[in-house]
């Protein structure tokens, strides 16, 4: 008896040093890890549910969040209706105040690199609520298709769709909706669809200008450097570390477990993707500040084979855009965290669209974390998720 109290206790150990991870000193700093160590028990879950063929990684973290869907239910401010753009899923959320002049929109698409998620998770539902209701705005979340089951370019493909239907003279009209004052915006992955969206809209001659404002928050705008500072500064989080993110989010491009093995060694670029490194360098691109001690190696290049050519799409990665493409860009927001391993692919981005031309309001949150926006609702009410809910809707009802 006393030699298995001995094994659980040792057993118990070892679990409790796998999942935990230091916290850095942020606000409510007790509930964070607790977070972090319910991710990591949900993820080695995955993993261990995988690997004896009961379900896939990503299968069983959508079944999880299933349980936080939300239904359309309206109140006393929006009505909020459940219905398709052709076939693609969608959330509406229509102001009851009424008004004399046409209301702006807003475009939100979900983070949940490209696998997970929904409009219609209650975070998401409350925050385009609060948008609708603060704005007077129309606001349409996007249900695109998710990977694994629907790989690269299907998502951003059903992100376009449902903006270009939404631009449709026809629905602006029946939405009352003021053609000037469209913005897009997402969280996350869904920051990445944002900007591509409006990237492509911007350089089409038939919907040039009709998109005011991008919205991102926190967005991961690149795969070609997988070990810039904040990779290696937050490699172990708070809540998404760099080895999720990289299992999640390759599952975008394939199921081959090749490649997320050679990102995890920033060894899977093509030797013919040499000429992109000059938009990505953090060396040149990051401010001082985020360099700190950090020296810059160049990735090893033409090492994966077969090699992955849509790692060098501007699709996948809108950071590797040239200035032609990006200067076209509207009136952008961009929101980083300093403890999130996407940290420099935001700030990056802003030097970039800075240099352009293109006017960007920077929101950098030191105590902020990757998710934060996920986790205001029950039983979590993080106060850093309203505090970065509060500046994107402030920001938008400014600047629409």
């Amino acid at each position: 008896m006393g030699c298995k109290a001995v094994c659980f206790g040792l057993s118990c150990l070892l679990f409790a040093y796998y999942i935990y991870t230091p916290i850095p000193n942020i606000e409510e700093r007790w509930k964070v890890g607790i977070l972090d160590a319910v991710v990591k028990i949900i993820s080695l879950m995955g993993t261990l549910f995988e690997s004896i063929g009961l379900m896939r990684c990503e299968e069983w973290f959508f079944t999880i969040l299933r349980l936080d869907v939300t239904k359309p239910i309206s109140d006393e401010n929006v009505t909020v209706l459940d219905t398709a753009f052709g076939d693609i899923l969608v959330r509406l959320y229509l102001p009851k105040r009424k008004l004399e002049k046409q209301r702006p929109a807003v475009i939100f698409l979900h983070g949940g690199a490209f696998v997970l998620g929904t409009c219609k998770l209650s975070a998401y539902d409350s925050t385009n609520r609060r948008t609708a209701n603060k704005l007077g705005a129309v606001v349409v979340g996007a249900d695109y298709r998710l990977a694994s089951q629907y790989q690269f370019p299907v998502s951003l493909e059903d992100s376009i769709f449902v903006v270009k239907f939404f631009l449709q003279d026809d629905i602006l009209a029946k939405y009352r909706v003021d053609p000037t004052r469209i913005c897009i915006s997402g969280d996350s992955s869904g920051g990445v669809l944002a900007t591509k969206v409006t990237e492509l809209l911007q350089n089409d001659p038939e919907f040039k200008n009709k998109i005011k404002a991008q919205a991102l928050i926190y967005p991961g705008l690149q795969l070609l450097d997988i070990f810039m500072p904040s990779h290696q500064e937050n490699k172990h989080g708070p809540i998404l570390s760099r080895d999720l993110a990289i299992k999640l989010g390759s599952l975008y491009l394939t199921k081959d477990k090749a490649l997320p093995q050679a990102m995890r060694e920033n060894q899977h670029m093509p030797r013919e993707s040499r000429h992109l490194f000059k938009f990505v360098n953090w060396s040149v691109l990051l401010p001082e500040k985020y360099k700190k001690n950090h020296v810059y190696k160049e990735p090893v290049l033409g090492k994966l084979d077969p090699s992955y050519p849509l790692l060098m799409d501007s699709r996948v990665s809108p950071l590797i855009a040239n200035d032609s493409q990006l200067q076209n860009l509207p009136l952008t927001y961009i929101l980083t965290c300093e403890h999130d391993i996407l940290r420099d692919d935001g700030i990056i981005y802003v030097t970039r669209l800075r240099k352009v031309g293109v006017q960007v309001t920077h929101d950098h949150i030191e105590d902020g974390f990757h998710g934060a926006l996920s986790l205001i609702m029950s039983p979590f009410h993080l106060r850093l998720g309203y505090r970065i809910q509060d500046k994107y809707i402030s920001w938008s009802e400014e600047n629409l």
